[in-house]
C-alpha cells in the first residue's frame, strides 16, 4: 500500500511531534520526524481552560526557566511570541497568553484564533522569525542550532522537545506559565488535566485479560512501542502493545509488516492517519487478510483525530478519553 506525496510528507511531520529526544536512531525512519495536524473524532475535543481561570499572576521579572536548551532568562513580560510547536501553541492559549503569541508556525492549526503563518519549525528562517521582534520563541526542535543564532539577536529560546511522559508536558506547561505572566492559569490546567485523566482511568473497567492494540501512524504500518509518549498513555489502561514484540531498531516507531499485526491478531487498533492517508474502519477491513483480525471482526477499530494522537498538549485528556471508551466498549461487548 502506498501513500501520496502529500500524504507521505503529512506523515513526516505526525512522526517529528511523537519522537523522544533520547531516541537519536527514530530520526532514521519516517516514523521518527514528527510534529502535528487537526481534524476530529467523534470523542475528540478541547480540554478546554481551567475551571477556575484566575487572574494573571503577578511575576517578578527578569524570569530564569530551565529549558530542554538549559536555563533561559526572559527580561520581562513577553508581548510578542513566536511558537514554531503546534503543541507550544495549544499550551500557550490554554493558559490564557494566546493573546501574547504574534505569529504560529504552519502546523499550528488549533485553536482556530492561533495566528498560523507559514513559518516553519522545520526548516526555520531565522530572518522570518526576526521580523516578528519576538521577545521569546518557543521551538520544538533545535534544527540548524535555531537557538543560537537567535541568542545572537538577544532572542530568547524555550526548546520545548516531544516530551517523553505526561509530567513532561505538565512541567512544558509550568514553564509556559512562568515564562509569560501566567504561572496561576498553568497550574490550575495542570491540576485540572491531572484529574481529568485519573477519573478516565478509575472510571474505565479491567478486563479479565489484558487487551492487546496496535497504533497506526500511516498506511505502511509505522507503529508506536510502550517506549513513546503514546504507547506510555496505552499502558495507564494496562494495554499490550504489539510493537514491543517487533524486535529491536525503530527509536521506538518499528515498521511493521501486514503478516506481523495480522499473526498479532490485536484485539484493537487505533488509526492516526485517518487525515495524513485516509484510512479509517472501512479501509482497514478491507485490506486483504485483515478481516480475521479480532479487532475488525468486533468493530473495535477507532479512528483517532491525527493531530491529538500526535500531540503532548492540553489535547491528551481527549485522547486518554477516547482510548478508555474503546477499552469500556470492548468489555462491555465481550462481557468480561
Amino acid at each position: 500500500m502506498s501513500s501520496t506525496p502529500t500524504a507521505r510528507l503529512a506523515v513526516l511531520v505526525i512522526a517529528v511531534a511523537l519522537t523522544i529526544t533520547a531516541c537519536g536512531s527514530a530520526a532514521q525512519s519516517p516514523a521518527s520526524d514528527a510534529a502535528a495536524g487537526d481534524t476530529t473524532t467523534e470523542a475528540a475535543g478541547d480540554a478546554g481552560p481551567p475551571s477556575a481561570t484566575p487572574e494573571a499572576s503577578e511575576v517578578a521579572y527578569p524570569v530564569t526557566v530551565t529549558a530542554a536548551n538549559g536555563e533561559v532568562t526572559i527580561s520581562e513580560r513577553p508581548e510578542s511570541i513566536v511558537t514554531l510547536s503546534p503543541t507550544a501553541t495549544e499550551m500557550l492559549f490554554a493558559i490564557d497568553a494566546g493573546d501574547q503569541v504574534a505569529a504560529a508556525d504552519d502546523f499550528s492549526n488549533y485553536p482556530s484564533e492561533a495566528p498560523t503563518t507559514d513559518l516553519s519549525g522545520f526548516e526555520p528562517n531565522v530572518e522570518a522569525i526576526a521580523g516578528y521582534e519576538p521577545d521569546l520563541v518557543v521551538i520544538a526542535d533545535d534544527s540548524g542550532d535555531l537557538s543560537a543564532a537567535l541568542a545572537e539577536l538577544d532572542i530568547p529560546v524555550m526548546v520545548h522537545p516531544a516530551a517523553s511522559t505526561l509530567d513532561d508536558a505538565y512541567q512544558q506547561i509550568e514553564q509556559l506559565g512562568t515564562a509569560t505572566g501566567h504561572a496561576a492559569q498553568a497550574a490550575a490546567l495542570v491540576e485540572q488535566l491531572r484529574s481529568e485523566i485519573d477519573k478516565i482511568v478509575a472510571d474505565v473497567p479491567t478486563p479479565d485479560e489484558p487487551l492487546t492494540y496496535y497504533h497506526e501512524l500511516d498506511d505502511t504500518y509505522y507503529s508506536v512501542t510502550s517506549d513513546t509518549f503514546i504507547g506510555q498513555i496505552y499502558e495507564l489502561f494496562g494495554l499490550r502493545n504489539i510493537a514491543d514484540g517487533a524486535g529491536a531498531g525503530g527509536g521506538g516507531y518499528p515498521q511493521l509488516s501486514e503478516e506481523f499485526i495480522i499473526d498479532a491478531d490485536p484485539d484493537l487498533i487505533f488509526l492516526a492517519d485517518t487525515k495524513c492517508c485516509g484510512q479509517s474502519a472501512e479501509t482497514v477491513a478491507e485490506r486483504p487478510g485483515w478481516e480475521q483480525i479480532s479487532a475488525v471482526r468486533n468493530d473495535a477499530v477507532i479512528e483517532l483525530d491525527d493531530d491529538i494522537a500526535s500531540r503532548w498538549g492540553p489535547r491528551i485528556v481527549d485522547l486518554v478519553r477516547t482510548i478508555g471508551d474503546a477499552v469500556t466498549a470492548h468489555v462491555e461487548a465481550s462481557g468480561s
